[in-house]
Formats: structure tokens, C-alpha cells, sequence
């Protein structure tokens, strides 16, 4: 019969838990959702559908990593990720769980991550009638005096029963007698009290003992019983008992007081005399093991003292039972309830606990993005436990506080830069108001993570090259270098040349760079008599998303080589060939001009700076050869011995670090004053076509020459204007040169100089194109061997 009761019991509770989720179903927009259930449930047992409740679809439960949170290291509760249902994980016992408590729940939080989601869940157990009352003891004997006055109380011990609510223990009942009735006294959360009220005296000598059953009853359906069986023994004499000096007893204590502090002490007295009117003290009968514990009473002064840790976290008052009993034959007993306030001192520190924590933020988050929740809790009360919490100084984080209490979020206060700082040690100091106040710290690591935000950086801007002419095709001519301050594929940068339809782009069509690395191969060979200098621009990119890129100009100058032989522009035949005839009067003088060899080099500076030498003569003592102008003049007059006809073979050579020359044959035939001045009429006419021809082509030349040195002038000093350096230590005059050249400017680049040379501009001189604005490699002074190494 009582297993059927049971059964429907429990139907109906597993009723009322479906109509309460129900319920809950329709006010699941709120903050926190609410389930109740029953203890003692099986495993597996279905709670609620925490996805449909809290409005989240099960696809993003999987995805954005779905959990519960329960703060115990074997959950109660489990939710299916694949029907989004609460269930049980293991059997709850109410009274395991809460205790006494006269709520029972227990919190959940529901956890969704990518981006931080916090729920609160809170399941309340209910309580079912599974535990009976009991009493400490089965028999309990009492000894009344025979002079005991209607009206006298006796307590008696509770009964227990572990259930709680409307389960616990809500009534005695006393069995039938003709002396004594049953009184309650509701302790409130202590429980009720049975008393044993003396209603008629009793006569020891009709009756010694009496025996009476004392049955306590819970409020479950059907009520659960326990009982205990009370002996009184009449006695005789003691007809006066203790009384208590004060109505009411009542202490504050402070927590952690040390062992032995007195508490209060409490004063009986009996109008007996002697061992009858000699008062002791002791703890009542109804009073916990956990307060004999915590508490000691002085037996003969009253004293109540302090025997353990009293902790206020833990229970914040005692209301204590101090029974006086005097020491007759048959001893009366008064109780006297002992209220005991505890003081809280600061004694608990905050106590920290990161919630939830992300692994990483990027370092274009905007202000307020969260990066950690974080729980700051403190066990003690009022002014103690009120917190102070912020992140320690000099970090671009700080703490909000969130809907749920005692819950911060840790959040950016400014814009975050992974190039200056990659991580941060986040500090949470956390510290109450008491005095002295406690403090806690945390700290958690956050890393930023890089977005593209900074654009290649080249070394150097501009880039300047210097590259020998003829140089091989295909070869590495130089290099550009780039850096990114971001990292992984944001720092991974590619180059290549910006191209456009202009004359530019002709010459850089034949360079190549490799994007990897910035190396620039040139596709051709250069010609310095072609082409001096020219300019282009290096785009070097990244491979971030969206890409950032930079450009740098690259200046080259092509460098000259002794790559052209001198080339005989006077004397000149017919066949082309370098002859000539020159017919003289037997009666000049010494110093006679007979003629000047004119040749060119296409080279620049010392490369086109020609000498002339005889590397032939029929007569040395005859004639000379200016070594610097080509003029051949007599160094004596004619006599009768000398030869009618001479040979002269002149070498014309460059001042190249590998001489080129050229030769030219000039035959002077020594005539009759009268057939001279005949022969200089004929080739006067001629030579005036050919000087007017000459002069023609020299005025162009000059020209185009003059031009194209002043702009190499005017681009080299626009060059060393945008630098830094010091112009003293880069450009040197040399006044000391003398040679073909007027002047001379001389500039450095590392370990070499180099010269900016113009013709000698001296009567008789012949200009040729190219040799204006000419680029001379001058060995420097400072190099032990002298050696001179071209680009």
C-alpha cells in the first residue's frame, strides 16, 4: 500500500516538474531561465530543451563550441548536443546537495564562444519525503520531583528528519496520559521543539514512573513517523528550581576569536539550600554536536567559551541552550535560550575566476571588444566584502561589470598595435574595503593577432647605381631591399617595375626582377656612348588582404669603358684608307707647320684622351710630332743632303687601362719654292671645301656636346643636393691636372672617383662627338696598390 503511494507521488511531481518547463518555455526572452525537478531522479532523466528555451539552433550549438558551466567536478547535469536536451548526469539527494537550506538550487551557466554568449541556468531540486523522523535516542528517561508545580516544562530532543520544506518534521503528538500535555516551540529554521508540560502534580507515592511515547510526524503524503519512548521517575525533597537572573541572554562575538575567549556568562540561582540550592551549568539537550564543537560552557561559573574556529562565513549567529540544574537528590532543571551574534572580520580575500577567455584578438578590434569574463566573488559580508576591481597600470584593457553579479568583462579601452606589443599579461587586482583590505591578483594572456596595416618600407630612397658599360646579359646588376613590420603572409612581399609608355620604358623593358627577392638582372648590355643615365620605379607589395604597397625610383648611371679605338679623321684618301701626301717648300724654317693628324675617340675622359706619337720616320732630326695636338712642324730647315720625300707613321692611342690606337701614314714631299706655292693653290680651294665641311660638323658637335654635359652637371648636383652627406668629403677640385682638359670635377662613390672632364679647347684642336661631359675613373690616392675597380 505505501509503494503505490509512492507512485502516485511521484507521477504527480513528475506532473508538476512538465507543467513548470512548460511554463518556462514561454519566458525564455528572459536573462536567466528556470527549471524544477524532483531529487533522487534517474540518470538520464529528461530536465528541458536548454536549446529551444534559450532560442538557439542546434547547428550553432556544434559550431560555436556549446557547454555548461557548473563549477563541480562531476556535473549533475548534461546537455545532448545533438537534441539541445538538459538531462541528469547522476541521482541528486536534496540533502547531500543543500543541506538544510530551504531553497535548493543549483546554477548553471551556458556557455557559447566565437562570439562570447553567457546564459544562466538555475535548476531547482525539489524535495520528496524519502527520510522518516528520528529521535537521538529510542528511550529517554526523565527524573521530575514529586513537588514539581503544574505548569512545569521539561524540553525534550528533536527529532530529525534530513528532508526539507513541508517534509521535515511539523508535528508531535504525545500519547494519551493524565499528567503531563505536549507543547511545541518553533525554533524557525532550528525546527519545533517538543516540551513536556507538568499539567497535574505527581504523587511518587501512587505511582513511581510514568511511561509516555512521544511520536513525530513530517508533513509528507503519506506522513512518515518516528517515535521514542519517554520514563519519568518521580522523585522526592528538591521542590525549587534554578531561575535565570536575566529574561534574555544575547553576546556578539567576532569570528576567528581565539580559543578560550569568554562569549558572555550566564547567572541561576535556587532558593534551596545547600547540594539542593548549588547551582551547575551545562549545555542543554537539544543542542547540535557541531555547537558543543564550537562552544564549551563553565560548569560552575556559567561562562560560555570559545572551544573552535568560529568562522561568520559559515553561520552568521548560534541560538544556544544553557541548562542550570541544582544538585539535590532530585535536581531541578531550568533552560535558557543563549543567542550568540558573530561579528564578520575581514578574513576572506576576493577570490578570482576567469569564466570564459578568448585564445586571441585582432589587433584592428575596436574599442570595447570583450576579451575575458571574469567572476570576482568575496565569502565575507557588508563592508568587507564589497570589491574594487581594475586591471593593473599601463595595459589598453580594463574591467566592465556585466548584468550578472559579481561577473566583469575584461575589455579594450584603446587601439591595439601588434608591431609595438604582440602580447599582453592582462593583471586583474581585485580588492575589498575591509580594514586591513585584502587584496587577489590574476593575470591571463592575450595575444593580438596581425592584420595589414603597415606597407613595405624600402632600405634606401632613392636607390643610386653605378653599372660598367658592357656589361654581360642575363647577370645580376644589383639589388632592392624591402621590409614589412607585419608578419606571416602580410610581411610577404613581392617587387616589380613600374612600367609606363614613356622613352623610360624602352630601357627598363630590358631589366627583369625577381619578385622574391628584389634582384635586378639586365637583359642587355649597356652603352655608355648610347646612353648615361636613367631613372625608373620599384613597386614592392605585400600579400595581405586587402594588399599595401610602396615604390621607391631607382637612379642608374651607366659607366664608361675603353670599348672604342680612335678613329683618323685627317689625313684620309680616297679608298678610305689613313694616307696623305704633304707637299712642303725646301726653304721653311724650323717650326714650319706641315700638317695635323685630326682623329676622335668615342670614349669619354681619359678613355678619349688621345696621344700622338711617330712610331715611324724616315728623318728624326726633321720633324716633331705634338704629342697632345697631332701638329707635325719642322725642327730645321732643308739642306741638300736631305731627302726629297719622308714617311711618317703616326700612332694615335687613348689613356685607357687597355690602350686602343689607330694609325695614320703622312707622306711629305719637300718641293721647288715655285712648284709648292703652284701645289698650294690646287689644294688650298680643296682644303677650304674640306675646312668649311669641318667646321660645319664642329659647330653641331660642340653643341650637341656642350648640351649633354650640362645636364650630367645638373643632375649630379640635384643628386648630392637631396643627400645628407658632406659635400666637401664627396667632390674634390683637382687645379694641379694639365692635359687636353680645361677643367675637371671629381666625385666619390665608396672606394672609387670618378671625373667629369671637358675637351682642351686649343687652337688647332679638332672636337668629335663624345668628347664632351666625359666620365674619367681615377685611381684613389688612398689604396696602397693604386688599383682602380670598375662597376
Amino acid at each position: 500500500m505505501e509503494q503505490r503511494g509512492r507512485e502516485a507521488w511521484r507521477k504527480r511531481t513528475q506532473l508538476v516538474v512538465f507543467v513548470t518547463n512548460l511554463l518556462l518555455v514561454f519566458s525564455a526572452a528572459s536573462a536567466q531561465i528556470r527549471y524544477t525537478i524532483s531529487e533522487e531522479l534517474k540518470e538520464g532523466t529528461f530536465v528541458g530543451n536548454i536549446a529551444k528555451d534559450l532560442g538557439i539552433d542546434l547547428n550553432i550549438m556544434k559550431e560555436r563550441g556549446f557547454r555548461l558551466i557548473s563549477g563541480s567536478t562531476e556535473p549533475f547535469f548534461k546537455v545532448n548536443e545533438n537534441d539541445g536536451v538538459l538531462y541528469v548526469n547522476r541521482k541528486i539527494d536534496r540533502e547531500e546537495v543543500c543541506g538544510e537550506s530551504g531553497v535548493c538550487l543549483i546554477n548553471l551557466k551556458a556557455v557559447l564562444e566565437n562570439p562570447l554568449e553567457v546564459n544562466y541556468v538555475a535548476v531547482e531540486v525539489m524535495d520528496i519525503n524519502d527520510h522518516s523522523p528520528t529521535f537521538p535516542e529510542k528511550e529517554k528517561r526523565l527524573e521530575i520531583s514529586e513537588s514539581a508545580l503544574p505548569g512545569a516544562r521539561y524540553q525534550l530532543q528533536n527529532a530529525r528528519d534530513p528532508d526539507g520544506g513541508a517534509n521535515s518534521v511539523q508535528q508531535y503528538k504525545l500519547s494519551q496520559n493524565d499528567h503531563f500535555r505536549l507543547e511545541v516551540k518553533d525554533r524557525g529554521r532550528d525546527g519545533k521543539t517538543p516540551i513536556l508540560q507538568l499539567q497535574r502534580p505527581l504523587d511518587r507515592e501512587a505511582r513511581i514512573s510514568h511511561r509516555l511515547r512521544l511520536t513525530a510526524i513530517d508533513g509528507g503524503n503519506p506522513p512518515k513517523t518516528g517515535t521514542v519512548e519517554i520514563y519519568i521517575d518521580v522523585l522526592d525533597v528538591n521542590d525549587n528550581m534554578p531561575v535565570f537572573t536575566k529574561d534574555t541572554y544575547s553576546a556578539v562575538l567576532q569570528e576567528n576569536a581565539p580559543v578560550g575567549t569568554t562569549v558572555i556568562q550566564v547567572n541561576a540561582t535556587d532558593l534551596d539550600d545547600g547540594s539542593n540550592g548549588e547551582v551547575v551549568y551545562s549545555f542543554g539537550n537539544d543542542v547540535k554536536s557541531k555547537i558543543r564543537y564550537l562552544f564549551d560552557v563553565d560548569s560552575v561559573t556559567g561562562e560560555i567559551l570559545v572551544k573552535g574556529q568560529v568562522d561568520f562565513e559559515e553561520q552568521d549567529s548560534y541560538d544556544i541552550d544553557i541548562q542550570a540544574s541544582d544538585k539535590g537528590i532530585i535536581p531541578f532543571r531550568t533552560d535558557k535560550s543563549v543567542i550568540i551574534k558573530i561579528g564578520d572580520i575581514n578574513d576572506n580575500p576576493p577570490e578570482i575566476e576567469v569564466a570564459s577567455l578568448s585564445s586571441a584578438i585582432s589587433e584592428d578590434s575596436r574599442q570595447g571588444t570583450t576579451v575575458a569574463l571574469i567572476s570576482i566573488t568575496d565569502l565575507d559580508s557588508g563592508i568587507n566584502g564589497k570589491i574594487i576591481s581594475y586591471v593593473a597600470e599601463n595595459s589598453p584593457f580594463t574591467l566592465t561589470p556585466s548584468i550578472q553579479d559579481n561577473m566583469f568583462a575584461v575589455v579594450t579601452k584603446s587601439q591595439l598595435d601588434r608591431e609595438q606589443q604582440s602580447q599582453y599579461d592582462i593583471t586583474i587586482i581585485a580588492k575589498d574595503a575591509g580594514e586591513p583590505a585584502l587584496t587577489s591578483e590574476k593575470t591571463i594572456s592575450v595575444v593580438v593577432s596581425d592584420v595589414n596595416d603597415n606597407s613595405p618600407e624600402f632600405s634606401v630612397s632613392p636607390y643610386t647605381f653605378y653599372i660598367t658599360e658592357n656589361n654581360p646579359p642575363g647577370a645580376l646588376v644589383f639589388s632592392l631591399r624591402a621590409s614589412d613590420r607585419d608578419e606571416g603572409d602580410n610581411a610577404l612581399i613581392s617587387y616589380h617595375i613600374l612600367r609606363d609608355g614613356g622613352y623610360e620604358n624602352k630601357v627598363i623593358s630590358f631589366l627583369n626582377i625577381n619578385p622574391e627577392n628584389g634582384d635586378i638582372l639586365a637583359l642587355k648590355s649597356f652603352d655608355f656612348e648610347t646612353m648615361k643615365a636613367f631613372q625608373f620605379h620599384v613597386v614592392a607589395t605585400d600579400s595581405g588582404t586587402p594588399s599595401l604597397s610602396s615604390n621607391v625610383t631607382v637612379n642608374v648611371f651607366i659607366l664608361d669603358q675603353n670599348d672604342n679605338a680612335p678613329v683618323i679623321l685627317y689625313p684620309l684618301s680616297a679608298n678610305g684608307s689613313a694616307e696623305g701626301v704633304e707637299e712642303i717648300p725646301r726653304n721653311v724654317n724650323a717650326g714650319h707647320l706641315v700638317t695635323k693628324v685630326r682623329a676622335y675617340d668615342a670614349d669619354i675622359g681619359y678613355n678619349g684622351w688621345l696621344l700622338f706619337s711617330l712610331q715611324e720616320v724616315t728623318d728624326h732630326s726633321l720633324f716633331a710630332l705634338d704629342r697632345y695636338t697631332g701638329q707635325i712642324r719642322t725642327l730645321r730647315s732643308f739642306t741638300e743632303t736631305d731627302e726629297a720625300e719622308h714617311k711618317l707613321v703616326i700612332l694615335v692611342k687613348d689613356n685607357g687601362n687597355v690602350s686602343l690606337s689607330a694609325t695614320a701614314t703622312v707622306i711629305i714631299k719637300a718641293v721647288e719654292p715655285k712648284e709648292a706655292f703652284a701645289a698650294s693653290d690646287v689644294k688650298s680651294a680643296a682644303k677650304d671645301e674640306e675646312e668649311n665641311n669641318v667646321t660645319f660638323y664642329l659647330m653641331i658637335t660642340l653643341g650637341s656636346v656642350s648640351t649633354l654635359f650640362l645636364i650630367s652637371i645638373i643632375v649630379l648636383i640635384a643628386m648630392q643636393c637631396s643627400k645628407p652627406t658632406d659635400y666637401s668629403s664627396k667632390y674634390l677640385q683637382d687645379t694641379n691636372y694639365d692635359g687636353t682638359l680645361c677643367h675637371s670635377i671629381q666625385y666619390r662613390s665608396g672606394d672609387r672617383r670618378y671625373m667629369l672632364v671637358g675637351p682642351r679647347m686649343s687652337i688647332g684642336s679638332t672636337i668629335v662627338p663624345g668628347s664632351n661631359g666625359n666620365t674619367l675613373v681615377v685611381p684613389d690616392r688612398r689604396r696602397a696598390s693604386g688599383e682602380v675597380r670598375l662597376i
